[in-house]
C-alpha cells in the first residue's frame, strides 16, 4: 500500500506547523490506471477542554482553481468531503470567537485521509475603551488657562474667555475662581494704592487720619471688592446657575461688538448655555451697596436710595470694563490659550478700577 507524505498543519494566528498523523488509504487497484481517483477528507473539531466543537466552519481549498467547498462539524465535531480530487489542498476551520485553524497535505489518489484532531482556541479580546473627559474635568483644564491671563503680564485678568464654546463651571469652581481673584497679590496692590488716594483726598473723612484711618480705607475698599466677586461672582451664580464670565466676541463689526459688551451688563450665559438676564452682576451689585453700609462711616452711609443708585453706577462699570475687555485688554494680555478662537468675559483688574471709581462718584 503506497505511504503519502506527512500533512502539517499550521496556525493561522501563528504560523505555526504541525506534523499530521500517518494516513490510512483506501484500497487500491492498478496505479498506473487509477491516478485520478478521488478520495476522501475527514477530521474532528474539538476545543481546548477536549469537547466536541459544532457548527465550526470548514474550508476547503485546493491549488488546481476549482471552486472552495464548505461544511460545517456536525453534533459529533467531525466533517468529511468525500471526492475529492487529488493533490495538494488547505483546510482551513474557523467559528466565531475562537482562532482560525489551517492545515496543510496532499491526498493520494484513492486515499480516504482522516486530518489530525483540530483544536480551536480563544481568540484573544480586543477591547478599544474611549475616555472622554467629563465636563467639570474641561472646565477644570479651561480655568488653569484662564488663570495664567495677566494685563501687561501680571494684573489678573481671569474672569474672561477667549473660547467659542467653554464648558460651564459648576459651584466649586466658582468660588475658586472668585477665592483666586480677591487674595491675587495684585489686587492687594490695586486696593493699597487706591486707599492710599482716598486718604490723600481725605474721602470717607469718618476713618480719620493717619495709619488708623489708611488701614480702615483698606479693609473697606478690599470689603467692596471681595463681597462683591464672591456675591457677584460665585454665590448668585451658583445658586442661579449663571456664568460670571464675560466671552471675549472679537468678531464683527464695531457696532456689533460694541453693544454685544455693553450688553453683557444687563444678560449673561447661563450654565445651560442660553443667555438670560444678569442677575448676578445686578443683584450682587445691589448687595454689596447694602453690605458697605455696614463698615463705612455712619456720615458716608448710604440710605435705599443711594444703594440702587450705587448698583446702577455699578452695572455702568461693568459695561465699561467689557467695552475694556472687547476692544483694549485682549491687546495687552499674553499667554491666551487660543487666540484664533474668540470669546471672553470681564477682567478683575477692570472691575476693580471701575467699581473703585463707581464708588467715589467718578
Amino acid at each position: 500500500m503506497p505511504q503519502s507524505a506527512a500533512p502539517q498543519t499550521s496556525d493561522a494566528s501563528t504560523g505555526a506547523t504541525q506534523s499530521g498523523t500517518p494516513r490510512s488509504s483506501a484500497p487500491q487497484g492498478n496505479q498506473q490506471n487509477d491516478q485520478q481517483t478521488p478520495g476522501t477528507i475527514s477530521g474532528t473539531v474539538v476545543d481546548q477542554s477536549g469537547a466536541i466543537v459544532v457548527g465550526a466552519k470548514v474550508k476547503l481549498t485546493r491549488s488546481d482553481q476549482t471552486p472552495p467547498q464548505e461544511v460545517q462539524s456536525d453534533e459529533d465535531g467531525q466533517f468529511a468531503f468525500p471526492d475529492v480530487a487529488p493533490g495538494p489542498f488547505e483546510l482551513s476551520v474557523s467559528l466565531a470567537d475562537f482562532t482560525t485553524k489551517t492545515y496543510s497535505g496532499r491526498l493520494i489518489p484513492g486515499e480516504y485521509l482522516v486530518t489530525p484532531q483540530t483544536v480551536l482556541t480563544l481568540a484573544e479580546a480586543v477591547t478599544e475603551v474611549r475616555v472622554t473627559p467629563s465636563q467639570v474635568e474641561v472646565a477644570e483644564e479651561q480655568i488653569k488657562e484662564q488663570e495664567k491671563q495677566r494685563v501687561l503680564g501680571f494684573v489678573p485678568n481671569f474672569y474672561v474667555s477667549y473660547l467659542p464654546n467653554p464648558a460651564p463651571l459648576n459651584t466649586k469652581q466658582k468660588f475658586e475662581l472668585a477665592w483666586k481673584s480677591t487674595i491675587d497679590p495684585v489686587t492687594f496692590g490695586i486696593t493699597a494704592a487706591t486707599a492710599g488716594i482716598e486718604q490723600g483726598q481725605n474721602h470717607f473723612s469718618g476713618y480719620g487720619p493717619g495709619a488708623a484711618g489708611y488701614g480702615k480705607r483698606f479693609g473697606a475698599t478690599y470689603g467692596d471688592l471681595a463681597s462683591g466677586t464672591f456675591i457677584g461672582g460665585a454665590i448668585l451664580p451658583s445658586i442661579l446657575k449663571q456664568d460670571p464670565r464675560y466671552f471675549y466676541k472679537g468678531t464683527g463689526g464695531f457696532r456689533a461688538r460694541l453693544l454685544y459688551a455693553l450688553a453683557q451688563s444687563v444678560i449673561c450665559k447661563g450654565d445651560n448655555g442660553r443667555w438670560q438676564p444678569n442677575y448676578s452682576n445686578m443683584l450682587g451689585s445691589l448687595a454689596a451697596g447694602g453690605i458697605s453700609n455696614l463698615y463705612y462711616p455712619s456720615s458716608d452711609r448710604t440710605g435705599p436710595a443711594l444703594t440702587f443708585e450705587t448698583a446702577l453706577i455699578g452695572i455702568g462699570a461693568t459695561a465699561a470694563a467689557n467695552v475694556l475687555q472687547e476692544f483694549v485688554v485682549r491687546k495687552f494680555t499674553p499667554n491666551i490659550p487660543h487666540p484664533e478662537e474668540e470669546n471672553s468675559k470681564s477682567s478683575a483688574f477692570g472691575k476693580l478700577l471701575l467699581n473703585s471709581f463707581a464708588h467715589e462718584g467718578v
